[in-house]
């Protein structure tokens, strides 16, 4: 007897090469700069440069799970998390080769170092937060699907980014940045980029749930992860 085929879909893929483009770009872009604005009745507030991107990751994760399940919202991380480590790896050559030597190249160089030049913390930091939270997210969610009956959809989306941010939000800082920030600016950064990623996943919330529902009625799945294996290193459906 000869195993069912698996189960194609017409939009996971999709969603997975913008998860990952949207993974690559936050970490690439802005992840080392800490910026500030000053804000009406809340004054200064510090924050990383990659804060109003990444959450869009979490968005993603939060569909994948919801629609198609955890094992296949696990082997997106996988993805993401394998395309982060070529990103590093190809940095770290092209800012190590030796550059030509001309004029343009001896200014050009030391911008190259700035923004790609990545200490191996911030570059450690990354892919473990994202891994570890990416994993925190999607099993708070796939439970409360389950303990709910599928529903309170907004309760699930909101709960799981609590943990996940959490999660991903402490680590990176604390591995990139303990002791080369000053303390009180770290807790600082941690505290404003956790809370803006909750507020504005719940923002976003109606927004995700169309989607979520628009991928339901056209892949025909809504997966409940009832007797999943949630060992996030296997790679299995």
């Amino acid at each position: 007897m000869t195993a069912p085929a698996p189960r194609s879909f017409k939009y996971y893929d999709l969603i997975m090469a913008a998860f990952v483009c949207v993974l690559l770009c936050s970490n690439l872009i802005g992840a080392a700069k800490a910026a500030q604005l000053t804000l009406p009745v809340i004054g200064t507030v510090t924050f990383g440069a990659d804060l109003f991107f990444f959450p869009i990751s979490y968005i993603f994760g939060d569909i994948l799970t919801e629609v198609y399940g955890y094992g296949r919202d696990r082997r997106v991380v996988w993805a993401g998390f394998g395309a982060l480590v070529f990103s590093a790896f190809m940095a770290y050559v092209v800012v190590h080769l030796p550059p030509a030597q001309n004029d343009f190249m001896a200014a050009y160089q030391p911008h190259l170092d700035a923004v790609f030049g990545n200490t191996w913390r911030i570059v450690a930091g990354s892919m473990i937060a994202f891994a570890c939270g990416s994993f925190a997210n999607s099993f708070v969610l796939a439970k409360m699907k389950i303990a709910t009956q599928g529903r309170f959809l907004w309760a699930r989306i909101v709960g799981s980014t609590i943990v996940g941010q959490l999660v991903d939000t402490g680590v990176f800082f604390l591995i990139a940045f303990y002791g080369i920030w000053p303390n009180e600016q770290l807790f600082a950064v941690i505290v404003t980029q956790y809370l803006f990623k909750t507020i504005w996943e719940a923002v976003m919330y109606p927004l995700t749930a169309k989607v979520v529902a628009f991928l339901k009625r056209v892949e025909g799945e809504d997966h409940y992860d009832r007797g999943t294996n949630f060992n996030p290193f296997s790679m299995k459906v």
